[in-house]
């Protein structure tokens, strides 16, 4: 054989090995960047809890198990924040129920209508008390969103009222009837909610609920005045950003693609203000609140958004004294019922930096309890094996859970803060 022969047949012998490494090397990267993107070396871990060591919240971590157990998300996608927030964006939550509600109108002061769609217990509270809670849903959001759909009905399974807000416009098949749509921090139907809560059930102790938005609007309504505070027994907040302002900046950043969740989150709004485009833009309307519609088009984020048109439905003069005056963080040390405040520490829409506002306030008020999960997203909290979530979610099993706590501690509150180990025992 010739020298040439030898080394083409040589090459020939190389060849398929080197396609073989470089398949093996192909498919080493891509799982690499599977692990990575999944995050699927991350442990799991109970919820970081910052609290005062006080009678209540000892018989708060022994009644409410879910904040001191291992919060376990889905093995192959859980431990991603953009996964857990893009299914709960895209699904709401698994096999969502249509519990059966009575949807109620409410006249305002400016001639805006607002609405919230009431749902009975469907059985006792385990303590005989009449409890309703009155719940602020999401950006955007109402009572027909999965999520919301399915916390309500194991809410009420478990003896709960329940009360949700439809945001000021966010429902499609409601008209405005007033040049106004809900905004980051106004209260004015949320406290129009509760009010008839509280004349229509005179009997009634509240737990206030807020998701993410609605978060801000609940803490921000309970530390206007102290008479918002009469017959609340608790408030959970879960997923909120607490300060606008400071989240400006953040939502400007590509860290942790908030700049994207930012345009799709814009984009959706802009939706739900075109689709109400008469009601607000229309006739003597625009001419009286001075918006710009025609910048709506071309806006690319949140902030545009408020600049242009959110801001002016309460006379803000600039995008500053909006977010400064609509935040929950200027009142929240107001709150002195019992305040269980819950971020994930993988939320892609909220900032770590936000995060030492809970983390301080727990510190430092005797009421207040800040958990933060590892895992769970924006809103997402899914659990499960290994890839298909169980309808219920962490979020829904604590806000309950968190609740029945309070609603204990109430009816035996003599003899707990007397100290006595007996009442912590028998609900432990």
């Amino acid at each position: 054989m010739s020298t040439h022969e030898s080394d083409v047949h040589t090459l020939s012998q190389e060849l398929p090995a080197m396609f073989d490494g470089m398949k093996l090397a192909a498919v080493a990267t891509v799982l690499y960047v599977i692990v990575r993107c999944l995050n699927l070396k991350s442990p799991t871990a109970p919820p970081d809890l910052t609290y005062q060591d006080t009678p209540l919240n000892r018989f708060l971590l022994k009644s409410c198990p879910q904040l001191t157990k291992e919060y376990i998300p889905p093995l192959l996608w859980g431990k991603s924040g953009h996964l857990q927030t893009a299914l709960y964006g895209k699904l709401g939550r698994v096999s969502s129920p249509n519990p059966s509600g009575i949807r109620k109108y409410l006249p305002m002061h400016d001639g805006a209508t607002a609405t919230f769609d009431l749902f009975e217990p469907l059985k006792d509270h385990p303590t005989g008390e009449d409890i309703t809670m009155v719940i602020c849903p999401g950006i955007g959001n109402h009572s027909e969103k999965h999520y919301v759909r399915t916390f309500v009905d194991y809410a009420q399974k478990d003896g709960y009222r329940c009360a949700v807000l439809n945001h000021l416009g966010a429902l499609p098949n409601i008209e405005l009837t007033s040049p106004r749509m809900f905004t980051y921090g106004c209260t004015w139907e949320f406290a129009a909610m509760v009010g008839y809560i509280k004349r229509a059930y005179p009997d009634t102790q509240l737990i206030v609920v807020g998701f993410s938005l609605g978060g801000n609007i609940v803490c921000k309504f309970l530390g206007e005045n102290r008479t918002n505070q009469e017959r609340v027994l608790c408030c959970v907040s879960v997923c909120q950003g607490y300060s606008a302002l400071r989240a400006q900046e953040t939502f400007l950043q590509w860290d942790q693609f908030r700049r994207f969740y930012n345009f799709l989150m814009a984009d959706n709004m802009k939706k739900i203000i075109l689709s109400h485009r008469h009601s607000l833009f229309g006739g003597s309307s625009l001419k009286k609140i001075d918006m710009e519609p025609s910048r709506l088009y071309t806006a690319t984020s949140l902030m545009q958004i408020d600049d242009n048109i959110m801001r002016k439905f309460h006379g803000h003069s600039s995008l500053k004294e909006y977010y400064e005056k609509e935040s929950c963080v200027h009142y929240i040390h107001n709150v002195n019922v019992p305040l269980l405040l819950v971020n994930s520490g993988d939320d892609p829409l909220v900032h770590d930096s936000l995060l030492t506002i809970p983390r301080t306030l727990a510190a430092k008020k005797s009421n207040v309890v800040f958990a933060l999960t590892l895992h769970g997203g924006h809103l997402g909290f899914f659990e499960g094996a290994v890839l298909f979530p169980q309808p219920l979610t962490w979020m829904d099993k604590v806000i309950v859970g968190y609740a029945n706590a309070m609603c204990q501690w109430e009816k035996q509150k003599p003899m707990c803060q007397s100290g006595e180990s007996s009442c912590e025992e028998e609900k432990a």
